[in-house]
């Protein structure tokens, strides 16, 4: 299916599974019988009114939807130029965007009758909402996660414990999000028929995709209302972090066919350019096939998947959603990085200015929006999405801020 830059959002609903030359759904056969269940299932709930009245009525009532549409009153004040607005997803029960998917999806494994979902995740949001959410619905849950994420996010992992989920901490590969969803892939492959993988972005193989960025589209929803209200207009820029891509396209595809309004994805700058140094792949990846879907990834000189670094373990993952893949060389969405040292210090000037303390992630969004808003006239709206909250960041931001008040707790625990 040939895309082109007009209704795009239908465009993408309707795309079979391919954006342009991206996206697909290259598995094994084993899986694909599951998959074609689940795109069924997923064109069918689209239009199901009694499905949707219940997705976006658990929303509500589980979830705390609608989120803040937080002006940054005193930031907008400090930096000077446009006025800053944080979509505050990060209060959201578990705390971030991901309990959108995860509500839609476990609804979606519910009416497939599985038992059983499985789950991949880097900075723990995803498990985290994944294991709340068949908590609620009475199914049995694995989240796979990569022995480096187990480690730097223990706060989610007790979370996703206490909530009955099973974590496996994966001893592959480079221990981090990519290794997590090969685990949950091999895991699908020995039990298609009884488990329903729940995937935590906007990638993999078709129906993936397009249906997580459907179960996310509120976010960009709630923001065209809550701006208009706020403001009587459109935000004038929309900016989000791109790791997968699930928070971007969820802020983003209600604005796909605004013309007026920009769109910014800002990707894990991490420590440098060198490979193994960020996580930036639309900037410095290259076209492939992985994980059953054709996007960007970051590769080796020999074409096997580059180590990725983010200070950030839900932006480090190797590939990105093949519908930003396909809005970035179309040009709707432009994409940027900013660094470790960028986020760290957006962390500190957002909790110090505003009183809000965002996920690292998120912090990537902050750190460009900070930049740009100082390039715009005073009448214009930037609105930053605060993917998640950064309480499951704080072993890692207090080592970087107070390392000694980190060391007297690892004490006292031990005591």
């Amino acid at each position: 299916m040939t895309l082109t830059q007009t209704n795009l959002k239908e465009q993408i609903l309707v795309s079979n599974g391919f954006f342009g030359p991206y996206g697909g759904c290259y598995v094994p056969e084993v899986l694909l019988p599951g998959l074609m269940e689940i795109a069924a299932a997923f064109e069918d709930v689209k239009t199901d009114e009694a499905f949707l009245a219940g997705f976006h009525q658990t929303l509500r009532e589980f979830s705390g939807r609608p989120t803040p549409f937080t002006p940054l009153s005193r930031l907008t004040a400090h930096l000077g130029g446009a006025r800053l607005f944080l979509k505050n997803e990060g209060l959201n029960h578990t705390g971030a965007h991901k309990i959108n998917h995860c509500i839609g999806q476990a609804m979606l494994a519910k009416q497939l009758g599985k038992r059983r979902v499985i789950a991949e995740t880097g900075a723990g949001q995803h498990g985290y909402a994944t294991a709340a959410v068949c908590a609620r619905l009475g199914l049995d849950c694995t989240v796979y996660m990569g022995r480096k994420d187990y480690e730097r996010q223990r706060p989610n992992v007790y979370w996703m414990e206490l909530l009955g989920a099973r974590v496996v901490a994966v001893e592959d590969g480079s221990q981090t999000l990519n290794d997590a969803v090969i685990a949950a892939f091999k895991d699908w492959v020995e039990h298609p028929s009884d488990t329903y993988y729940l995937l935590g972005s906007a990638v993999g193989p078709h129906p993936y995709p397009a249906m997580n960025t459907f179960f996310q589209k509120i976010v960009g929803e709630e923001i065209r209302r809550q701006s208009i209200s706020q403001n009587g207009r459109l935000p004038d820029v929309c900016v989000a972090c791109v790791g997968g891509g699930s928070n971007a396209m969820g802020m983003f595809f209600d604005f796909l066919d605004e013309a007026t309004v920009r769109l910014i994805g800002v990707e894990a700058g991490g420590r440098g350019v060198k490979p193994g140094d960020h996580a930036a792949k639309l900037l410095h990846g290259h076209a492939g096939i992985f994980e059953g879907y054709h996007s960007y990834f970051l590769q080796d000189g020999d074409g096997n998947i580059a180590a990725t670094h983010s200070v950030s373990a839900g932006l480090d993952y190797c590939g990105v959603s093949p519908v930003l893949a396909w809005l970035a060389d179309t040009g709707r969405v432009e994409f940027t990085v900013a660094s470790d040292a960028e986020a760290l210090d957006a962390v500190q000037l957002l909790a110090r200015m505003e009183g809000i303390i965002p996920a690292l992630e998120s912090a990537h969004a902050f750190a460009h929006a900070f930049k740009i808003a100082t390039e715009l006239p005073p009448e214009a709206v930037v609105a930053v999405n605060a993917s998640g909250r950064g309480e499951k960041d704080l072993f890692i931001t207090m080592r970087h801020f107070q390392e000694e008040s980190l060391r007297k707790y690892a004490v006292n625990l031990l005591q």
